[in-house]
């Protein structure tokens, strides 16, 4: 028999995401409900060849039973209405990051941290976009090197801050008078250090939520955690540029064989040959890219790398959908 899964800010683009990567993926669905707000509500979305209704937002509906609720709208949509579901029963997959730290809600990429999900139910949060494609591509050389600390900067596209940000960067590569309304700067040609608000210390939300989601799934509050979050006129994929301090010196071809060997990973690396990720390579996938691997040439602990992901994929949508087959192995596992 097939699932039963419900996805709330199902008109969004991380909802429409969800949407598309449960089809591609051939998750088993039964019975598939689709919810928005008030503005959205009404709406016709199609699954294949069936159009489907957006339902309205509830609390009675969020009441009713779900084998799977995924959340891709805001803060204050899963504060309110993620506690129901899971109080109803239900297993709420929650892509803001009002729960992420919270002590008893698991934080999961399940490349890395599966293991959490076994015997739990209730909400479960997805982690920050650049978070994860990080964590993807470190977790190898971290379970083996261990990490001392890492240096990180993002270069991330507009589709991060949705459909509005899209079109600002569209209409204003047509038309460079256009206004910005979505960032402080313009972003066609521009690249903008800011990303979130700003915290008393100098860094942005968006930088500190790598540093403390990424002490949350590693479990070890011990890596020191130096970020920088950019916006760049892309409009799909995020990139990284990282740096990192292990424990033990540096061996590349261990390395290399590590991330070669890993789950979700495509190693591009062979820079004789100009091959390393970019964002148009990682759009519409489902893997996290890396290449541009070297040693440092001043500290032989020393790593650098380079991390393309597709942000609304495998940095929101995929990794929730992943989840859901991560809980279903482990349930066929016993």
């Amino acid at each position: 028999m097939g699932l039963k899964i419900g996805i709330v800010g199902a008109t969004g683009a991380v909802g429409q995401k969800m949407i598309e990567v449960i089809l591609e993926r051939n998750i088993d669905v039964d019975n598939f409900r689709l919810f928005a707000s008030k503005n959205s509500a009404g709406k016709i979305v199609k699954l294949r060849d069936k159009d489907m209704t957006v339902e309205l937002l509830t609390e009675e509906v969020m009441k009713e039973k779900y084998d799977y609720l995924l959340f891709a709208a805001g803060g204050s949509i899963s504060e309110k209405f993620a506690p129901i579901a899971a109080d109803a029963g239900n297993i709420v997959i929650d892509n803001s990051s009002h729960f992420r730290m919270m002590e008893n809600i698991p934080l999961v990429i399940p490349e890395v941290n599966s293991h959490v999900l076994r015997g739990y139910r209730g909400i479960i949060a997805n982690p920050n976009c650049s978070t994860t494609q990080m964590i993807v591509a470190i977790a190898p050389i971290y379970k083996k090197y261990g990490i001392k600390r890492i240096v990180v900067s993002t270069y991330q596209a507009v589709s991060g801050s949705g459909y509005k940000a899209i079109e600002e960067l569209e209409n204003q590569i047509k038309d460079k008078d256009y206004p910005n309304k979505v960032y402080t700067r313009k972003i066609a040609g521009n690249c903008i250090p800011h990303i979130d608000v700003f915290n008393e210390n100098g860094f942005t939300k968006e930088e500190l939520k790598m540093v403390y989601e990424t002490h949350k799934i590693l479990d070890d509050e011990s890596i020191e955690i130096n970020p920088t979050a950019v916006r760049i006129p892309v409009f799909y994929g995020h990139s990284e540029s990282v740096y990192l301090e292990l424990k033990e010196e540096v061996n590349i071809k261990e390395i290399r064989s590590l991330l070669e060997k890993a789950e979700g990973i495509v190693l591009e690396d062979e820079p004789s040959e100009n091959k390393y990720p970019t964002p148009l390579q990682a759009e519409n996938t489902d893997y996290t890219y890396v290449g541009r691997l070297r040693k440092d040439i001043y500290d032989p602990k020393g790593l650098s790398l380079w991390v393309v992901a597709d942000n609304l994929r495998k940095g929101a949508a995929t990794n929730a959908v992943q989840i859901i087959e991560a809980i279903e192995t482990i349930k066929l596992e016993g």
